[in-house]
């Protein structure tokens, strides 16, 4: 690789609790490794138990990268998220390490290892629109959408009021469709995509059980310390699962086990959207994590992949 060129890199993606974390660090321990995080809610300070970020007294001495970028008052940018993740690939390939992109957040996935840049902004043109999600909601907005650019509607949730004033603004300032604007399949990095997966059944048990696991560690406890540092004026924070979930219950909205409840739907739910995501991109090659031989099967095909390189 020459000094320009980026590095290469081992993705490990796919759904939420399928074994990612476990499976980045025993390939990291394999080939000499480092972690760059590519989950979009453990960018945020404070977001611990909810976010499942692995404690550095886990991470068997792996060192892990991009997380705590942001205060939970701070929009999510993918842009800056973009330059920081790429930074960190650079500054480890440059130590001789192997870099290990883990997540699942697919856009900022493909948004490091693809070809995407994103386009500017204009105060005044979100400001308006803002304003007008705030008035009649995200339902009239997304209609707009689909009529402006079907495609992009077809991928952004109807309730997702800030992805779609995002769509809208640069529909505007470009006077093209959102959609040539999102990542496609023209690589920046080199890369291996492992796909890691479950069956639907056992992952919806894993779903469960995680979620259990975060009340009992102090999900509730977590919310309430990040209330006084500004959450429910957090954008993109407050909406992240199970803390949005906390929050309705905080508020008397409903009961704690309702609340907990409703978390494991919503991460159900949302499994199944990364799944579909994931799913699309032909380049991922998929890895049962229930299997015996799956830390096997991927140092294969790492090294297989590394002889396609040369």
């Amino acid at each position: 690789m020459s000094g320009g060129e980026p590095a290469p890199v081992v993705a490990i993606i796919g759904p939420t609790a399928t074994g990612k974390t476990a499976l980045s660090l025993d390939l990291a321990e394999a080939l000499g490794g480092e972690v760059v995080n590519a989950d979009s809610m453990q960018l945020y300070e404070g977001m611990d138990i909810g976010t499942a970020k692995l404690r550095v007294a886990d991470r068997r001495g792996v060192p892990h990268h991009v997380f705590d970028l942001w205060q939970v008052t701070e929009p999510a940018s993918v842009a800056e998220y973009q330059a920081e993740a790429r930074a960190a690939i650079a500054d480890i390939a440059a130590r001789g390490r192997v870099p290990l992109l883990v997540g699942g957040s697919g856009l900022y996935v493909r948004a490091v290892l693809d070809d995407f840049s994103f386009p500017g902004t204009d105060p005044d043109l979100r400001a308006a629109l803002e304003a007008e999600l705030a008035e009649v909601g995200p339902g009239v907005l997304h209609a707009r959408l689909a009529a402006r650019d079907p495609g992009a509607a077809a991928r952004i949730l109807p309730s997702n009021g800030r992805r779609i004033v995002r769509a809208l603004e640069v529909i505007e300032l470009t006077g093209s469709p959102f959609t040539a604007e999102l990542p496609g399949e023209r690589p920046y990095h080199p890369a291996l995509q492992l796909g890691v997966d479950r069956d639907p059944v056992e992952l919806d048990a894993r779903v469960a059980q995680r979620v259990e696991l975060m009340w009992r560690e102090g999900l509730v406890a977590e919310v309430e310390r990040l209330i006084v540092r500004g959450l429910r004026e957090g954008r993109t924070a407050s909406r992240a699962l199970g803390y949005q979930q906390v929050l309705a219950y905080l508020d008397g909205d409903c009961d704690e086990a309702t609340a907990a409840a409703d978390t494991i739907r919503a991460t159900r739910r949302f499994v199944r959207r990364q799944r579909s995501w994931f799913r699309r991109d032909p380049r991922i090659r998929w890895l049962d994590a229930a299997a015996s031989d799956t830390l096997d099967t991927a140092r294969a095909a790492v090294a297989q992949w590394r002889r396609s390189l040369q």
